[in-house]
């Protein structure tokens, strides 16, 4: 058997190949929409990918199951309970995919989504009666359960998800042997879940013994426990759930329309006509110098998650980004079903040496001068855009927190008859709320140098 876990960080989204080396046959499961990782390792053991199962329709991304399909053939397997625009074999408690000695069985585990399946995986060479492992999906995370409120807007209620959950667990899941690993398809920071590990497999009997959601409760109990606290979903979720069950057009389609070198003045009249310019630079990079009215979303953190939160997947995107790095910030923007980049900024904000009255600046303030500010008649506006969570913990005092993802929903409670201070933990999150209050009319905006880490080292 040949076994191995791909672990997409800013996703925090795990997909698996599976193979028998007898054979030559393996399958892929999950897989993000850059596919080309998984025919390099089949191809280096050299096996044939023929199959790939989704465990269920995903919402945080959108998976590699066409590419795949159009690439090798490779059959697409659903759980029976799917319904999708693409031929699917539908899968449901005990039907099997054999490679060779190593085989595949699905489980039905709802509660999720209603078509979530789990795959528990054979390896005839040491055992054909034990399951080696279980590839959970998001029905169970190490340390954690999925979430089952996703799914409202498709007219599904959280309240019969998490009974299909329950049970799924307790009847399907939880009556597998002790000894077999689990691997999920999403880690810590995951939006999926909420008290999700960053360890990315464990076993049955370690989550029995430790995960919250499975210890003994009654079934309103755990819905109860499930269906609280769950984290802000971003707007894209059902987008992308959506289209997974649709036929599209496959990336390497998608990026050979998108990957365009566009002139300034193209630019600079997409953006009049309603296009979203996206600087995906590093915020100190962002802050020193950019187009006035883009929006930063930086490469170097959650960039995906927040650009499905914040952006308009109808409206044209454009992108401006550090000469050689626009294929990743278009591929970043595909792997959540964003096919909407019509172009890059050729030569990035060098274009603009010649334009400066397009150049601005973010201006920064220190923490220092914020809290001498603190209780004055001309005090800032203190905006900390950091979860509710986040800041109960510790804030600067007379802030007003309003997370980044509800942002657009709260612009009338920001003044802008006073400057307004921005801050975050560390400076990624209240970058991109300077430039989106920026592009929507505020002046008097900054951002708070080094955010609550550069507060609390100077408190102490």
């Amino acid at each position: 058997m040949i076994f191995k876990q791909f672990y997409l960080n800013c996703l925090a989204h795990a997909s698996y190949l599976i193979g028998d080396t007898s054979t030559g046959v393996a399958c892929v499961v999950d897989p993000q929409r850059d596919v080309q990782q998984y025919l390099d390792e089949a191809g280096a053991h050299g096996l044939r990918i023929r199959h790939v199962v989704l465990t269920h329709l995903h919402a945080d991304f959108l998976a590699g199951h066409l590419e795949l399909r159009d690439r090798v053939g490779a059959e697409i397997h659903l759980g029976a309970q799917a319904q999708a625009e693409y031929p699917f074999t539908a899968m449901k408690t005990g039907d099997r995919i054999a490679l060779g000695r190593v085989s595949l069985e699905a489980r039905e585990t709802p509660g999720h989504t209603p078509e979530s399946i789990s795959i528990l995986i054979y390896d005839g060479e040491h055992d054909a009666t034990r399951p080696w492992a279980v590839l959970t999906g998001d029905a169970l995370f190490v340390g954690d359960v999925g979430r089952p409120d996703l799914r409202a807007s498709l007219g599904w209620s959280a309240l019969d998800l998490g009974r299909m959950l329950y049970r799924s667990l307790h009847d399907e899941l939880l009556a597998l042997p002790d000894g077999t690993l689990v691997y999920p398809a999403h880690g810590a920071g995951s939006l999926c879940g909420k008290k999700i590990s960053k360890e990315t497999v464990t076993t049955i009997g370690e989550q029995r013994g430790t995960n919250y959601a499975l210890q003994p409760m009654s079934e309103s109990e755990f819905i109860a426990l499930v269906t609280a606290d769950q984290p802000d979903a971003p707007a894209y979720f059902t987008y992308d759930a959506v289209l997974n069950s649709k036929e599209r057009r496959t990336l390497d389609k998608v990026l050979e329309s998108e990957l365009k070198p566009l002139p300034l003045d193209a630019v600079l009249g997409m953006m009049a006509a309603g296009a979203q310019v996206l600087d995906v630079r590093a915020p100190g990079d962002f802050a020193a110098c950019h187009l006035k009215g883009s929006v930063n979303i930086g490469l170097t953190g959650q960039y995906a998650t927040w650009a499905g939160t914040l952006l308009d997947h109808d409206r044209p995107i454009v992108i401006i980004s550090t000469p050689g790095r626009e294929a990743e910030a278009a591929t970043r923007l595909g792997r959540i079903g964003f096919d909407n980049v019509v172009g890059y900024l050729d030569e990035g904000v060098h274009a603009l040496k010649d334009r400066e009255e397009m150049l601005t600046h973010t201006p920064q303030t220190a923490g220092s001068a914020v809290m001498r500010w603190i209780g004055e008649p001309d005090a800032p506006f203190v905006l900390d855009v950091r979860t509710p969570g986040e800041w109960q913990q510790n804030h600067i005092d007379g802030s007003t927190n309003i997370p980044l993802s509800r942002l657009r929903e709260h612009l009338a409670e920001i003044p802008r008859n006073r400057p307004v201070v921005a801050t975050c933990a560390g400076g990624y999150r209240s970058s991109i709320a300077v430039s989106l209050l920026r592009s929507a009319g505020f002046t008097r905006v900054s951002e708070l140098t080094g955010g609550m880490a550069a507060v609390q080292r100077h408190n102490t």
